[in-house]
């Protein structure tokens, strides 16, 4: 049999292997440390969401093709929602997609809005799916930098340099607020900003708020769709599994204006067609959950993030208090960390700890050449135990 002489992976995807989180999470089995890096939490979501699955199961509603936009009791759920926590209005019919997990919803949009050789802004650093996304779509990324404030112990959105990343070949801007890994919560100021730029170029923007539930303190999550002009040229992504702890059911959604709508869906029906039917029902009930269900998860997020961040401050790491996600974004530098990914491959040895080098998620990796992100979504005891670990170093 003759050699293949060209190489199986086209050129879009050449730079992209096995990603960070499947290589981490493989150390921590192999050295069984405690994984700190991939985002998932150690326990299941609430009982009555959960059985409400086996219900649907047993019911035997889902075990077929759902309909291709989301079973419609989703769908309602999805708009009343919407409609509830921030007074946008969306049709049940026209204006919502249901998606397998927010990384199709990117995808999908991404295939459908984006011709070859449009640019793409996107805040770095961020989820590695966006990279992988724009070029499959044949897309350029621009990235703009989320840069880190001593002071104000957060990341900041330069918008100078935002609109100076826009061209008259900018197709839309790809937004993450709350913003994974940074954990920053865009201020209603940023996203005004970011809005207006939007409409007076005429971009397109698909912003992901997977993390709409989780934040803290003071911030408050803002979706970019309810400034003004906003509405018919966003499309808003979320999902089921980070605010209600079953990462593994993949349902997510997107609501749009119907021409957006149609659009990703033209791609979505191609993509995965349809999936997580018997989960669709259970995730409408959790949508109608009380405002006490999601005060709960954030009061407890909130102190799980205060036992990593003491903890890691105490290590010797200098910490960026997260105010959404469950992340949080730490520099490896005062404990004499000159390169985060190799910083992050021998922490399991050196303290039986497992975290994510924030410079994979970079453009410019050198902005971020010592940043490490943990997870906090795990159990109180786990993160202590990981506290002491850290403090070996």
């Amino acid at each position: 049999m003759a050699p293949m002489t060209r190489a199986p992976l086209n050129r879009r995807l050449a730079p992209f292997g096995t990603t960070i989180f499947a290589e981490m999470s493989a150390l921590a089995t192999a050295t069984g440390a405690i994984n700190l890096g991939q985002g998932f939490p150690d326990t299941d979501g609430p009982v009555e969401i959960r059985e409400a699955a086996v219900r649907a199961l047993r019911e035997g509603r889902g075990n077929q093709y759902p309909p291709g936009p989301g079973v419609p009791e989703l769908r309602t759920a999805i708009t009343e929602h919407q409609r509830r926590r921030y007074g946008l209005s969306y049709d049940p019919d026209t204006e919502v997609l249901v998606t397998v997990g927010a990384t199709e919803a990117v995808a999908a949009s991404l295939l459908a809005l984006v011709e070859p050789g449009d640019e793409v802004v996107a805040l770095e650093p961020y989820y590695d799916s966006y990279a992988a996304c724009i070029a499959m779509a044949g897309g350029t990324r621009v990235p703009v930098t989320l840069r880190p404030d001593p002071d104000g112990g957060r990341f900041v959105l330069d918008l100078d340099e935002l609109r100076a990343a826009v061209t008259d070949r900018t197709r839309l801007i790809l937004l993450n607020t709350p913003h994974n890994p940074t954990g920053t919560v865009l201020t209603r100021d940023e996203l005004a900003a970011v809005a207006a730029l939007a409409v007076e170029r005429d971009l397109l923007v698909v912003t992901d708020e997977v993390y709409e539930h989780l934040v803290f303190d003071d911030a408050e999550h803002v979706p970019i769709a309810s400034f003004p002009g906003m509405r018919e040229r966003t499309v808003t992504i979320s999902s089921a599994g980070k605010t209600f702890s079953f990462t593994g059911w993949k349902v997510g959604w997107l609501t749009a204006p119907p021409e957006l709508t149609a659009a990703v869906r033209t791609a979505k029906q191609y993509l995965t067609f349809v999936a997580s039917g018997p989960f669709q029902y259970a995730v409408a009930e959790a949508l109608r959950l009380p405002d006490a269900f999601f005060a709960s998860l954030r009061a407890d997020l909130a102190a799980k993030r205060d036992i990593l961040t003491e903890g890691l401050t105490a290590a010797g790491f200098r910490v960026y208090r997260p105010r959404g996600t469950y992340f949080v974004t730490a520099d490896a530098a005062p404990l004499g960390a000159r390169d985060g990914v190799a910083f992050c491959r021998s922490l399991p040895e050196r303290c039986g700890v497992v975290a994510i080098p924030n410079a994979v998620f970079y453009d410019h990796p050198e902005t971020g050449r010592t940043l490490v992100r943990l997870a906090f979504c795990k159990g109180e005891t786990v993160l202590r135990e990981a506290a002491e670990r850290l403090a070996r170093l």
